[in-house]
């Protein structure tokens, strides 16, 4: 038996942890940076502090850029190219979650019948 990589482990504690995977998709999908009001709009029940927190540590991990304006008090986040490799890895997460998971429930969806050789 091989044992878990290090760096996918440390990987995915980072964009797994609590409202981080959710913070990349909305920037993934924006189309311009977006100001931390339009990141916490996009992110319901997401509490400012939590957010601002969540975004300095992908910020240190280099997923996430910070604009300060000059002429501006607007603060606004984008993706980093290192956040932006993210994508097809939410995109299959987000198309696996539509087929598997019900909104508000942590049980899996049977949407399709398990193939015989597939371990619980």
């Amino acid at each position: 038996m091989e044992h878990c990589c290090p760096r996918y482990h440390q990987a995915v504690e980072l964009i797994g942890k609590r409202w981080s995977g959710a913070i990349l998709a909305v920037l993934i999908d924006a189309d311009r940076p977006l100001r931390f009001s339009e990141l916490a709009h996009a992110v319901p029940q997401l509490s400012d502090r939590l957010l601002s927190e969540r975004l300095k540590e992908l910020e240190a991990h280099g997923l996430v850029l910070r604009h300060c304006s000059d002429d501006s008090p607007r603060v606004a986040y984008e993706l980093t190219g290192k956040g932006r490799e993210l994508a097809p890895a939410i995109a299959e997460l987000k198309a696996w979650a539509q087929r598997w998971m019900r909104e508000g429930e942590p049980e899996f969806v049977h949407a399709a019948k398990p193939s015989p050789d597939a371990r619980d």
